[in-house]
């Protein structure tokens, strides 16, 4: 318990240095991709990073690109009876390449390891793979040209299982050394995760993020985008626990949150679509001619509402 607590007062005073010199987003920037699972799919940190920004730099027209695929690993493992048999974990080793090549991002964030522990106690074999799937995630996007932001999983709840609560705590902390021993841009989302939920549960006992311990609510979310706007400079944000209240300090800014949301929501399913996957269930999303119609359309209403 004493190691433990000694990682968590270092883990977040790393934190706290990170933010001393924001990642500066580059001008050059038009197209960012967002690459992850299902808590990435769900896409609601990716809307409120979008909508912040588009309120802090309206000049800039950067894509959002929300690629995210429920039940996916980097670490290329699945556990034995995954979706009641019906199909084994996408692996994310099948796609990337025609994600980078037929979207061509200027940046890409990567959200792994919820899945990449196949949800069972501390292995050091699912963790090598775990570490052979983020360095090959890596040296894939850098090969290409492409920076790569990594960002660490979002906490599981101790309260669905603390063995796997703690899988996500090694993930996450050797991720966040990646900074320090190979110089890569690491967000930690984690650690003030798990910090945020111990505070609250000791107001409020009943307090989650998630009802199956895994996929984050409004609240969780926000503090994932919070993270890492943070990152991208972003200041005044420390102390705020919704993205309404982040941006209630602006003329319509739960209309251009709420037109955001509608536009990934309509835009994701067709990229994926677009870029090609394997796993089944997905919707396929509207014609992708039809998709940038109505994005654009939304895009004007979004450029109203800004003047």
């Amino acid at each position: 318990m004493r190691r433990l607590a000694c990682v968590f007062i270092a883990v977040i005073w790393f934190q706290v240095q990170s933010f001393s010199q924001p990642y500066v987003l580059q001008n050059s920037v038009k197209k960012i991709v967002f690459l992850g699972n299902s808590i990435t799919y769900m896409g609601q940190y990716i809307s409120c990073i979008e909508a912040y920004m588009t309120f802090h730099y309206p000049a800039r027209h950067i894509e959002y690109i929300n690629v995210g695929l429920p039940s996916e690993t980097v670490s290329g493992l699945s556990e034995p009876g995954h979706a009641g048999g019906q199909f084994p974990r996408p692996d994310l080793h099948e796609r990337l390449e025609r994600v980078l090549v037929k979207i061509k991002p200027d940046l890409v964030f990567a959200c792994y390891g919820m899945n990449d522990g196949i949800y069972m106690p501390f292995d050091e074999v699912r963790f090598q793979k775990y570490k052979e799937g983020i360095e090959w995630l890596h040296q894939l996007a850098a090969g290409a040209g492409i920076p790569i932001i990594h960002i660490t999983p979002p906490v599981y709840d101790e309260r669905k299982g603390k063995a796997y609560s703690n899988v996500l705590d090694i993930y996450a902390d050797w991720l966040i050394s990646r900074r320090y021993t190979t110089g890569w841009d690491v967000i930690d989302l984690h650690w003030p995760m798990r910090k945020y939920l111990e505070e609250q549960r000791h107001v409020d006992s009943t307090f989650r993020y998630a009802e199956d311990g895994i996929h984050p609510n409004e609240t969780g979310h926000f503090i994932m985008a919070k993270q890492i706007l943070l990152f991208l400079g972003a200041t005044g944000l420390e102390n705020i626990e919704k993205i309404k209240s982040a941006l209630s300090g602006y003329s319509n800014g739960d209309a251009v949150l709420k037109l955001v949301e509608q536009r990934q929501e309509i835009m994701k399913d067709v990229w994926l679509t677009y870029t090609g996957h394997k796993r089944p269930w997905m919707k396929t999303g509207i014609p992708m001619a039809e998709a940038r119609q109505k994005q654009d359309e939304i895009e004007k209403q979004i450029q109203a509402l800004l003047k």
